[in-house]
């Protein structure tokens, strides 16, 4: 059984004035996610970039690898 093959994205998590969190994700266009705190911003963008790599192994596509990834 092959090991699965571990993707690291950078990610950007700038804080929102009512003390929200936004996190994108500059290597995958559109992947845009938040949380009420640090912690949840980070979990939830995990889940994004999971979801999004997801659906681009559905529709056949390449998976765009940026800067520190790999």
């Amino acid at each position: 059984m092959e090991k699965p093959i571990e993707l690291k994205f950078t990610i950007l998590i700038e804080k929102n004035e009512e003390g929200s969190y936004t996190v994108t994700v500059p290597s995958l266009p559109g992947c845009i996610t938040q949380g009420d705190t640090w912690d949840d911003a980070i979990a939830n963008a995990r889940e994004a970039i999971a979801g999004y790599i997801e659906a681009l192994r559905a529709l056949e596509k390449p998976i765009p690898l940026g800067r520190g990834c790999g």
